[in-house]
């Protein structure tokens, strides 16, 4: 096995398609299409390789070196399934799989999802191949990767619970990890204090327990719905329609008839207890550090369900640009739409891998005194995550850290261009928040003030595109 890419056409690679690659709601049909059409983007491991933090390993390795393909690892030692990884790793994937340009992402995952369809019920799935019910249920034989050496046990990183309202039936899905507490249990967290987390606050008023379906596998579009925030009336489910731009296929489970994809593939159904505490944690989270901080909520599961010859579909953990994607890119898009509603001077909108979820990044051409302040007002009331905001103007590239940091070095003043906002709840898992979540904020205003003078340096076209010219035909030096 090598690392370094076969001779392809990376420009030709990385152009976008006109149209979504739907096709089939199911990711088997999704990967061997993929792989046909777009051979230079994924990489199939045929070594063996561990279940304990190899496959986290191969994935910071090839990120190191600007790498970010879809994995697909056929010879899991012991796992007895194939593992695909890495999905969400690059953004002209994700485009891809949307049909958009990568310029375009934002508007067009906005867009369709806001054309959210309701799902389609089918008699029968791929998932409903397999069902154990009872004591024929044994969690030990579900395939678990440790991703980190500083995880408790192994975890599953990608699974979607959903849940529905008993009164409305409409549901919501989000994603929480879980790690094996006995052969039919699950310890998990509902850290997020979401919208599981109220409903399941709202079953034990009830004196009851919330019965819920962990979703392992799905399409792609399926898995980017499941980040989506929507008000407690809206269904994930829905905007997984929106962005396939048809229904989603679903079934429903033997005992709860909770209605999930039909290709899924694996389903853990059950019930969450309200008046049990298990251990669970520490994992490897999106802060780039090891939490412990969690619900310690149990996961009684009482039904499994499972299709013909699975895989795997994992979600690499930690600060992983797949991790980090997979929640950003629903939120961007739902801040660029609602600040480009509110705000048309608003010209992009960016959170950087390197603040985690915690940084933005909001480009603005500045028509009047105060406006970049009172976008970044808008952003840090909106995000509950958000803990920093640095409004630029637009000639600066967002994606770019060092850019947003040489503007903020050149064009901002602390004494006039910062201010703080305190005691608002953020994310409980970041380790510098207090206990309960709460946490303080701060917009950085490095855009240019209405008397700034200076002006970029810049280059003519033709210079750079000889020094490019002549610079193709030189060797490459190795260091």
């Amino acid at each position: 096995m090598t690392l370094l890419p076969p001779d392809i056409d990376r420009e030709k690679g990385n152009a976008m398609d006109a149209s979504p690659l739907i096709g089939s709601q199911d990711l088997h049909d999704l990967i061997r299409t993929y792989k046909t059409e777009h051979p230079y983007d994924v990489l199939t491991i045929d070594d063996a390789v561990s279940p304990a933090e190899q496959i986290t390993a191969m994935v910071w390795e090839m990120a190191g070196r600007g790498r970010d393909e879809l994995l697909h690892f056929t010879n899991v030692t012991g796992l007895g399934v194939e593992v695909v990884t890495n999905m969400f790793a690059s953004r002209s994937r994700i485009s891809r799989l949307l049909g958009a340009e990568s310029a375009n992402l934002h508007e067009t995952y906005e867009s369709r999802a806001r054309q959210a369809v309701a799902p389609r019920l089918l008699t029968d799935g791929p998932v409903l191949a397999q069902v154990a019910e009872g004591d024929a249920v044994d969690l030990e034989a579900l395939p678990m990767l440790r991703q980190f050496g500083t995880d408790r046990a192994p975890y599953i990183s990608s699974g979607v619970v959903v849940a529905e309202d008993p009164a409305t039936g409409g549901g919501n899905m989000s994603y929480h990890r879980a790690m094996l507490h006995s052969p039919s249990s699950l310890a998990t967290s509902l850290h997020s204090h979401g919208h599981l987390w109220r409903m399941a606050a709202d079953a034990v008023g009830r004196a009851e327990k919330l019965p819920v379906a962990m979703v392992i596998g799905g399409h792609p579009l399926f898995m980017l719905a499941a980040s989506a925030r929507l008000p407690a009336s809206g269904d994930e489910r829905d905007v997984a329609g929106g962005l396939m731009g048809e229904p989603l296929e679903v079934v429903r489970t033997p005992r709860y008839g909770i209605r999930v994809p039909a290709t899924s593939d694996y389903v853990l159904e059950g019930v969450i207890e309200h008046d049990v505490e298990v251990e669970e944690g520490p994992f490897g989270e999106f802060t780039g550090y090891s939490s412990d901080r969690s619900t310690r909520t149990l996961f009684s599961v009482e039904s499994v369900l499972q299709r013909d010859r699975p895989i795997l579909v994992n979600v690499i953990g930690g600060n992983s640009a797949e991790h980090l994607n997979l929640g950003r890119i629903p939120r961007e898009s739902e801040m660029a739409w609602k600040l480009r509603d509110r705000f048309p001077s608003v010209t992009a909108v960016h959170y950087p891998n390197s603040g985690t979820h915690f940084h933005c990044y909001v480009g603005v051409d500045q028509r009047r005194a105060g406006e970049a302040r009172q976008i970044m007002l808008a952003l840090l009331g909106w995000d509950p995550y958000l803990k920093t905001v640095i409004a630029v103007d637009d000639d600066i590239d967002l994606t770019s850290d060092q850019e947003v940091l040489w503007a903020l070095a050149t064009r901002f003043q602390p004494d006039r261009d910062s201010f703080v906002v305190d005691g608002l709840p953020g994310s409980p898992l970041d380790p510098s928040s207090s206990l309960d979540g709460t946490t303080s904020r701060l917009a950085l205003d490095a855009t240019r003030s209405p008397h700034f003078e200076a002006i970029r340096h810049e280059l003519a076209d033709g210079a750079v595109q000889a020094a490019r010219e002549i610079l193709s035909r030189q060797p490459e030096q190795r260091r």
